[in-house]
């Protein structure tokens, strides 16, 4: 495939530290790579300089002559005056932007709620940034640079937004490389993954699954000495393979492959042992609200909902921004008062809200972390062990030189992190997280969630982060028009639900149904899907070998890369081609 953008020896420095140190890397047609790392170890700037927004200190980066490119900062330059009509679609006549199905479909997806003719200085921050998103999007670019797309998306704009990019060019052409901590987005629509650290970028095929047991496999091999960051991965492959149902059609070689690493990983967290830990400290009463609804004239926000919480009950609450969620939250933790039906709370229930704005910590501010922490508790029960509040910050990443930093000195996500700390050591029985993904990266995230699977007693979630609502609550409810329902096929049952409140499909349209396979037609798929296991197995290792050659190959030599890299987009498009095959199989045979 065609090579559109090369970074050659980058080199960039600030004064107390090495952002990058010779990285040599390329964007050739066909790619989607996604990008993660700490927060802090370059990301953002990585994009940047691909995209000739930063130059570097050394090196250099080169684009074939024709090539287009779009990048979505993290912050949007949009004049206030401007309105969203002209910010999104410039001067072009309303019959030539109204008749591009592409336009059409980035504005039904983003900007539907958004009043046209409103200017961008009259826009919430989150509404600024989906009309930056869709001034981007409605432009035909060869290759484009996403940092945070997700950002002040909900769930359903996230799945929108997934799906706009696997569909916006055809197969082989454009490029996407995307910085995003939404890990379920990563996985839909990255094919490559970018690990930004120590002043490196090293490759990994595939998604962010991929990239998790690619990296697990490093570690392994490499006898790394960062043994509890190890684990952590661990853990998180296994719910990976053991957890949400879109994720077990994977190809049979890859679950084998995961499996052999994860046969001795026990399930993220014991359910039973921790209902029965919660059932101890809570009681069989947590809260129930009884009929309840609630009225903020003239709007009714929600109407008759029954929901009786159990002892360690853990459950995500899905739901448009304005759906009533919050409003849902605060009859729990008893901040609001029903405008009929009760709410009643158990004797012995504690409730703590994780909120996002950090109001726990204004009264330490000054404070150093380690004397904040030492006013708590001198012990804690996570995972059935006891530990110190210093090793609870140290499984959220503080180092010892951090433990001196006054709290008002730390960045976003060391905040959001102690907050967390602060609330879990004050030891609630039902913990409230509202959007708890602010400002922390992916390993972080892996890092709270590990937490989390210790922790004996109710949770709540409400976040648009689609990876963590599946993977550290056990069910799902949504608010969808004052109603509160449950959800037993999870989000996917959401964003059904969703869909189907838009136009009803036209009449006459046609089903498609999974065919039946007859006895002959049934030996012959069994047939081909054993003939697909062999010739992937042989593919992987072909694509290993490449891998190598383009190591051991000469940088310099452009046109000999260029053609290792064109034969290595070949096998994996046919890996693309067996993978899809050999899942149309699976489900015929499983049908």
């Amino acid at each position: 495939m065609a090579h559109l953008l090369g970074a050659e020896s980058l080199h960039l420095e600030y004064p107390t530290r090495v952002v990058f140190d010779s990285v040599t890397l390329g964007v050739s047609e066909g790619d989607r790579i996604g990008v993660v790392g700490r927060n802090g170890d370059g990301k953002s700037t990585l994009l940047s300089l691909l995209a000739g927004r930063l130059q570097p200190d050394a090196g250099r980066v080169t684009r074939r002559r024709d090539v287009t490119v779009g990048m979505l900062d993290q912050r949007d330059d949009l004049p206030d005056a401007l309105t969203v009509g002209r910010a999104i679609v410039g001067d072009r006549e309303e019959h030539v932007w109204a008749g591009d199905p592409r336009v059409r479909d980035v504005l039904a997806g983003l900007v539907a709620d958004i009043p046209w003719d409103a200017t961008i200085g009259e826009l919430s921050g989150g509404q600024r940034r989906r009309v930056a998103l869709a001034a981007l999007l409605v432009h035909d670019n060869d290759l484009l640079f996403l940092d945070e797309p997700t950002n002040h998306l909900d769930i359903e704009g996230v799945a929108w937004l997934a799906s706009h990019l696997k569909q916006r060019w055809a197969s082989g052409s454009g490029a996407l490389v995307v910085v995003t901590h939404d890990r379920w987005f990563l996985d839909e629509v990255s094919t490559a993954t970018w690990e930004v650290h120590d002043g490196i970028v090293e490759p990994f095929e595939g998604g962010y699954a991929a990239y998790v047991l690619q990296r697990v496999e490093r570690d392994r091999m490499a006898a790394v000495a960062e043994t509890k960051r190890q684990n952590l991965m661990r853990k998180e492959l296994a719910w990976l393979r053991r957890g949400a149902p879109a994720r077990t059609s994977k190809p049979k070689f890859r679950m084998d492959a995961a499996a052999a690493l994860i046969a001795d990983e026990p399930a993220p967290r014991d359910a039973v042992e921790l209902t029965k830990l919660a059932t101890a400290r809570l009681g069989k009463d947590v809260v129930d609200l009884l009929d309840v609804t609630v009225e903020f004239p003239p709007k009714t926000v929600l109407r008759n909902v029954e929901w009786r919480i159990a002892p360690g009950e853990r459950t995500g609450i899905l739901g448009i921004n304005g759906a009533g969620k919050s409003t849902l939250l605060g009859l729990v933790a008893g901040t609001v008062e029903p405008t009929a039906g009760r709410v009643k709370h158990g004797k012995t229930v504690k409730i703590a809200t994780l909120t996002q704005q950090l109001d726990e910590l204004d009264a330490v501010r000054d404070q150093r972390v380690s004397a904040v922490v030492a006013d708590k508790r001198t012990t804690y029960l996570a995972g059935g062990k006891e530990v110190t509040p210093g090793q609870m910050l140290e499984r959220l990443g503080f180092t010892n030189a951090q433990l001196s930093t006054p709290v008002k000195d730390l960045s976003g996500g060391q905040k959001r992190r102690l907050q967390l700390l602060l609330i879990l050591l004050d030891e609630p029985n039902v913990l409230i997280l509202d959007e708890p993904t602010n400002d922390l990266d992916t390993d972080m995230l892996a890092a709270m969630e590990d937490l989390l699977d210790g922790w004996p007693g109710t949770l709540l979630v409400v976040s648009h982060d689609r990876y963590l609502v599946e993977r550290v609550t056990d069910q799902q409810h949504a608010v969808i028009d004052g109603a509160f329902r449950h959800l037993p096929g999870g989000i996917d049952e959401y964003l059904r639900l969703r869909r189907e409140r838009g136009p009803a499909p036209s009449a006459g349209a046609a089903v498609v149904a999974t065919p039946v396979l007859s006895g002959a037609a049934l030996r012959a798929a069994e047939k081909e899907l054993t003939s697909i296991d062999r010739r992937l197995a042989k593919l992987a290792g072909q694509v290993a070998e490449h891998h190598e050659a383009i190591a051991r190959h000469d940088q310099s030599d452009y046109i000999g890369l260029g053609r290792l890299t064109e034969e290595l987009r070949a096998l994996e498009g046919e890996i693309a081609d067996h993978e899809t095959r050999w899942l149309e199989l699976s489900e015929q045979l499983e049908g």
